[in-house]
């Protein structure tokens, strides 16, 4: 697994690797770096927009699709979730496998039955 920090180039012409908490722009762009590291072996990318995270206010889905449908390999959205209709949200408008959340969780702001029991009743498969 792969872990890519990105972040939306101020132009909005895509979105740039970040390093260091999402405090140094490293000039790579995101989406070649994810094919870069499917080439490479990888066989998940733990995409976090810094854009979103921390904000609780949804993931970043034109970020998660477009690197979802340009890699071969699961995706994993995070960065922003805040609701259950955030998780919702990633997995009907973006291609991604799963979505990571934590301090929804670490401050039981929801738990993870919670958001997997609203995911079942809208359709979107879980392990239950």
């Amino acid at each position: 697994m792969v872990a890519i920090d990105a972040k939306a180039k101020a132009d909005g012409s895509g979105y740039t690797v970040y390093i260091h908490g999402g405090r140094k722009d490293t000039g790579i762009d995101a989406l070649e770096w994810a094919k870069q590291v499917e080439k490479m072996g990888a066989g998940e990318i733990l995409l976090t927009s810094m854009d979103t995270d921390g904000t609780k206010a949804g993931f970043d889905v034109p970020l998660t699709e477009l690197v979802a449908k340009n890699v071969g390999i699961p995706v994993i959205a995070s960065g922003g979730g805040g609701t259950k209709e955030h998780f919702y949200d990633i997995f009907t408008k973006s291609a991604a496998e799963a979505a990571l959340a934590a301090t929804l969780f670490h401050f039981r702001q929801l738990t993870i039955a919670e958001v997997k029991e609203y995911l079942n009743k809208m359709g979107i498969p879980v392990r239950m």
